[in-house]
Parts: structure tokens; sequence; C-alpha cells
């Protein structure tokens, strides 16, 4: 059946309506920002009006609905924001993760290059994240990377239980890294007081004054040891080392089972309990292996496999570690301790060589 001209014309009508309608629908809906005049923003208020990297901040205002683009003043930092959450009297956005510390303005910019801007401190504490060196000596350099580092002002190796804190000299500073000659102290091991313009941090890490710790190898053999490894002996070298002149190099063959040893029958060592530490560096072979600390005053005995006593020490690096010896099987109380080694299970494919440096007990 033929439908009349009229109708097929109202027919076509609706659909065309229809179609407009439709693509009306998409071209608002595009990326879902909100629609705002771009007139001119004014900023009355930032919540809150100091905070540290990553914290959320609202600023409210009228007129904020087309911003483009937030700037913090110093060095220009940007920060990025989701413009769907906003309305035209309110802006939430992130302090970045590079913003420098200190009191500085905020820009906030729309689409016709207009701007309005607010006051706000950013809470920036210095941060070390990484160390070239755990062990220092009096006037070692040391280099801290980290965050916040540029504007620091002071530096010290501390102790707040012990009341002590000794200033260490700044050589050079940036955003990103500090390097610090460390001070003379009576402190055996300690933390870094930091100083910047947001305020003062103690550093995760822990430094070891190398000047009163009691060295079984540092660049040669502490007082009175030797050589006592089975198999292949350790020996000194100045092919590798962490710092320093020299370390220990030990191979173990493949399929011996062996360990690195050192001995001291002259001069044992004293039980007390004031050693709290047995710290050291490890340069792995060509594969991640485990290394098993053993001595002839724990329970085991000489030569044996503690779990507890096992570093894990990865390929081709230098591997720190420091262990409590109240967690480990190492010394018990009233023995005197001789012996020191690193036993391996293996290796199984080939011979594989490590050194060792700064094997030293730390009260």
């Amino acid at each position: 059946m033929k439908l009349p001209n009229s109708n097929r014309v109202a027919g076509l009508g609706a659909l065309m309506l229809m179609a407009g309608l439709a693509l009306t629908s998409c071209e608002e809906d595009t990326d879902g920002t909100p629609r705002f005049e771009a007139g001119t923003p004014v900023a009355t208020q930032i919540m809150p009006d100091s905070a540290a990297s990553g914290s959320v901040v609202t600023l409210m205002g009228t007129g904020l609905g087309d911003m483009r683009t937030i700037t913090f003043e110093k060095q220009d930092v940007p920060a990025g924001f989701q413009p769907t959450l906003n309305t035209d009297q309110a802006l939430i956005f992130r302090v970045p993760t590079d913003a420098s510390g200190g009191v500085q303005n905020i820009t906030f910019t729309n689409s016709a290059g207009k701007s309005t801007t607010i006051a706000f401190r950013v809470l920036a504490y210095p941060s070390v994240t990484d160390v070239s060196e755990y062990n220092f000596t009096e006037g070692a350099v040391i280099t801290l990377t980290g965050n916040n580092l540029d504007d620091v002002t002071a530096v010290a190796v501390a102790d707040s239980v012990k009341g002590i804190s000794d200033p260490a000299t700044i050589i050079s500073k940036d955003k990103k890294q500090l390097v610090v000659q460390m001070p003379a102290t009576k402190l055996t091991r300690g933390t870094l007081s930091i100083t910047n313009s947001t305020g003062r941090i103690r550093s995760r890490q822990e430094f070891v004054n190398m000047d009163l710790a009691y060295k079984i190898f540092t660049d040669t053999f502490g007082t009175g040891f030797e050589n006592a490894s089975w198999g292949d002996a350790a020996t000194v070298t100045m092919k590798e080392k962490k710092d320093g002149t020299a370390s220990l190099t030990k191979t173990y063959q493949k399929g011996n089972w062996h360990l690195a040893g050192l001995s001291n029958w002259s001069q044992p060592i004293a039980y007390s309990p004031e050693y709290t530490y047995i710290t050291g560096w490890i340069k792995g072979a060509s594969a991640d292996y485990s290394l098993y600390v053993t001595t002839d005053a724990g329970k085991g005995g000489f030569g044996d496999y503690t779990e507890a006593n096992r570093i894990d020490v990865k390929a081709g690096v230098w591997n720190y570690f420091k262990i409590k010896l109240s967690d480990m099987d190492f010394w018990l109380p009233g023995k005197k301790l001789t012996q020191v080694g690193f036993r391996i299970k293996g290796p199984d494919k080939q011979d594989e060589t490590f050194y060792f440096d700064n094997i030293m007990l730390v009260k």
C-alpha cells in the first residue's frame, strides 16, 4: 500500500529531527567536560592552604569551570587535574610530585588566557631513597639520592636517645641529590638528621662508623685475621672494591659447597652483648645466589646452614647487608669468636667468584 505524499513528508521530517537531536547529543557529550563560559576567574580560598606532594587540594571561587592549566610558581611546575570534576565554584587537583617547597603562588588559567592566583605553601620535606655507602669514616663523602634536597640547610649524624648530633658538611645539592662529608663522631652508628625549608626529618637509613667498628676485613684482613676458606683460598684483590683500595675475593668451585672463611686464632674475640650487628658488602657472581653466615661460636658450628643467617646476593652488583646478631645463630654468650665464614650451596653449573668488603661487627 502506498502512503500519501503528505505522510511521506511528515515521516521524513521526523527522521531528520531525530538525526539532528542525535548529532546535537553527540556534540554536547564530547569528553564529559562541563561547559562553562571563559569569564574572569576569581580565587577566594584554597583548602588546605599547605600540603605535601600528592595531596588533594580544592580551590574555591567563581569562574573556575573553564580552567585549562594549573602552575606552581617555583620552577613553573604544572599540576594535573580532571576537568570533569570541576564546577564553576570549585576546582579539585593534586599537589605535583616535583613541586618545590615553600610559600608560592599557584596560577590558574582558562581557555581565554585569563588567570587568577592564590598563595599556597608546599610541604616538601627532604627524603632519601638511596645512598652510595652505609659505612663512613671521618671525612668520607657520601651521596644521598631522594627528593627535595636542593634547599637543605643542615645535615648531622644523630642519635636522639644518646643526645648526640654531629654536623656533616654539605658539599653540593640539587633537587634529587645531596653530597655530604661525614664528621668525626662518638656514635658507633646513627641516622642522618636533614633540615630544609619545610622542616627536619631523620633518614630511614642508618650509617655505621667504621672508626669505632670491629674490623674483620676492610682493605685488608683485620688484626689477627687470616684466610680460613675451604677449597680455593680467599685472597685480597685490587680488581674490585666497594670503597678504599681492595676487597676479599673467593672462587667457589662447581659442586663443592665451599665457604669463604676468616679466622683469628691468635686473638679470638670475647663475647660481648654490646655487639649488635654484622655488616658488610658482597658483590654477586654470574647469577643470584644465597650465602650463609657461619661461625664457630654459634649453636650449629662452623660450616652450618642456618636460614636466619642467609644473605641473598644479587648477581653482578654490590649487595649491602646488616643483620642483627640477636636474630641469627651467630654467637652464644660465653663463647669466643674465632672463625667467620660465608658458605654456599653449590654452585652446580660452574665456578662462581664473589667479592667481600667492609665486613665488620658493630655495637
